[in-house]
């Protein structure tokens, strides 16, 4: 943003093999150990999945493995808090780094998502059922012949089973529209001009706070209302700040924390940050009563440990936690790295990205054939077009611009380019000579730096967007 932003413990596996008469040996039985399972989110042609691994005995189990079954038809999507490999329809789940370690009466959790309505069977936990019990012999137990006369059959039934239908409801989207423009408020002091957070205009439903802090620990946030805006403003407060929070929430619009901005320094590299960064800002987000967080980090990004950050975040808030990012242009241009790695890693629990379609030069779009000019429809909808066509869903791609004169360096478009480029992604309609192989209609929307500056040069950017928002499909 302009200005102001920018395992392997040792792997229990559960594999059993027979070669003639030989055996391959089963890992130790964890005593005590035992899984339960539970679907956290339905959404009828997919779910969401939890395995809770506990340990009920009286030592410490040192490394796990859970492998269970899907159906045909069932399959495993993304995942995390574990390592995972798969052959057919059987998968087993083994433990990374920092949660292999379960202390008697501990438990810890993995999760996944798949599509499909199957369930998991078959589960078993470091070689034995997973609901405890004996563990299985290191020799084959003795087979019994098939019988020589088959069964009777009973014919199927002529009428099919009766179908269940698909739950109406979506998964939780943190109270926002299908298609919404998220607008960043300055905490800060610039040419731009200063806000108290309710006089945001009512075009805006998703009101980032531009900037939580870092401290001297790693991964810790802090945040208050900057000296230089409360100065510019006559006075205003934390509690002006947090009673301003709550009137956005009587319009009905969400307030989220932006962590980052192009001085940013707040750094998640490992276990410990992740915890800390999860911890300080689930109380910033308790104190001020914020819907979510967004990442905006500019100057380095770890995306395990962020990931890990944010699910202990998501934990810790609830699963209408509301969680964005503010990528630049480069960062999201190849899915292995970075932020586009954390987006997909996430994608569970992701609600948008809205990438920085702005100083960004010329670069190349999913065509991969060509470098577009930034500030063109073209531009706009060849580098949306990577993020959605390499995995992240229509809903959570958002188009990031500036709101006009002294907003960026470069970059900068009329806002019906905003509503072109929306519409060429959408519906088919208004393209450049880019026309991207699909349409997305359920693209997320726009987002813009910022409110303040919007105010600054009219209004323009949210009164011409966010009408045309509403018209989407």
């Amino acid at each position: 943003m302009k200005p102001a932003r920018s395992l392997v413990l040792s792997l229990v596996t559960a594999l059993a093999a027979t070669l003639g008469a030989a055996w391959v040996a089963l890992p130790a039985f964890a005593a005590g150990g035992t899984a339960s399972f539970v679907k956290t989110s339905d959404w009828g042609s997919g779910w969401e999945g939890k395995y809770t691994i506990t340990n009920g005995g009286g030592s410490t189990i040192n490394g796990w493995s859970l492998a269970f079954d899907l159906p045909a038809g069932t399959t495993l999507g993304s995942y995390w808090d574990a390592l995972l490999t798969s052959a057919g329809q059987r998968h087993t789940f083994t433990n990374r780094s920092w949660n292999g370690s379960i202390a008697p009466g501990a438990s810890v959790s993995f999760g996944f998502l798949a599509t499909g309505s199957g369930s998991p069977t078959g589960c078993q936990l470091n070689g034995a059922a997973c609901g405890g019990g004996t563990p299985p012999p290191t020799t084959p137990p003795p087979t019994t012949p098939p019988p020589t006369t088959p069964p009777p059959t009973t014919p199927p039934p002529t009428t099919p089973p009766p179908t269940t239908p698909p739950p109406t409801t979506p998964p939780p989207t943190g109270g926002l529209p299908k298609h919404l423009l998220t607008g960043y408020w300055h905490n800060f002091d610039n040419p731009a001009v200063e806000l108290r957070l309710r006089d945001v205009p009512a075009d805006y439903d998703l009101v980032a706070v531009a900037f939580a802090e870092a401290t001297t620990t790693p991964g810790a946030l802090t945040f208050g209302i900057d000296p230089g805006l409360s100065a510019a403003l006559g006075g205003y407060t934390d509690a002006d700040f947090t009673a301003d929070v709550r009137t956005l929430h009587e319009r009905g619009k969400r307030v989220i924390l932006s962590v980052g901005g192009e001085t940013g320094r707040v750094t998640v590299n490992d276990a410990a940050s992740a915890a800390v960064f999860a911890d300080t800002a689930a109380a910033l987000i308790a104190r001020y009563g914020f819907d979510g967080i967004d990442i905006d980090l500019e100057n380095g990004l770890n995306p395990t440990y962020m990931a890990q950050g944010l699910r202990a975040l998501r934990a810790k808030v609830g699963p209408n936690l509301i969680i964005a990012m503010a990528p630049q242009t480069i960062d999201m241009q190849n899915p292995a790295g970075g932020y586009f790695k954390l987006a997909l890693d996430i994608k569970d629990i992701l609600t948008v990205v809205n990438t920085q379609f702005y100083n960004s030069g010329a670069m190349l779009g999913c065509d991969q054939n060509a470098a577009y000019g930034q500030g063109t429809v073209n531009f706009i909808v060849a580098l949306a077009c990577i993020q959605l066509e390499a995995g992240l869903r229509p809903d959570q791609v958002g188009l990031g611009l500036p709101a006009g004169p002294g907003a960026a360096g470069g970059g900068i478009v009329a806002p019906s380019v905003v509503n072109a480029a929306l519409d060429c992604l959408a519906r088919g309609t208004n393209c450049g000579s880019f026309r991207p192989p699909r349409t997305y209609p359920g693209i997320r929307g726009a987002m813009t730096w910022s409110v303040n500056w919007d105010v600054s040069n009219g209004n323009g950017f949210a009164r011409t967007v966010a009408p045309h928002l509403d018209t989407l499909p």
